[in-house]
């Protein structure tokens, strides 16, 4: 079993960036893919990016590519999504989740078992 817990939120302006957190506990973080989440007030949770157990296979919603990047560090139990350009639309809550098959990612929140609190991003002038 695991559980994370983001962190790295806060209040950026536009262009800015932020580097979001996801420290998990357990010892088998090695083994479980990774996915980062948002929910904008009103909007449904929606996919933002994904990693693989190793961090070699990643996947991002079209609306950051080429702007965020996620990572992982299995030997620190973190993972990390890098936010550049950010742009005010950015803004919601983030949150981790991970899921245990982690041989591939995962684009659909259904698919992972464990949810952190969550992190609140605002991207404003």
């Amino acid at each position: 079993q695991v559980r994370v817990v983001e962190s790295g939120g806060g209040l950026v302006q536009p262009g800015g960036s932020l580097r979001l957190s996801c420290a998990a506990t357990g010892r088998t973080f090695v083994s479980y893919a990774m996915g980062w989440f948002r929910q904008a007030p009103g909007k449904e949770r929606e996919f933002v990016a994904a990693i693989n157990w190793s961090g070699d296979t990643t996947a991002y919603a079209d609306s950051v590519k080429g702007r965020f990047t996620i990572s992982r560090d299995n030997a620190e139990n973190t993972m990390y999504l890098q936010m550049n350009s950010l742009k005010p639309e950015d803004t919601a809550v983030y949150y981790c989740a991970a899921v245990g098959t982690g041989g591939s990612y995962y684009i659909h929140s259904h698919e992972y078992d464990y949810w952190g609190q969550g992190t609140q991003v605002t991207v404003s002038s």
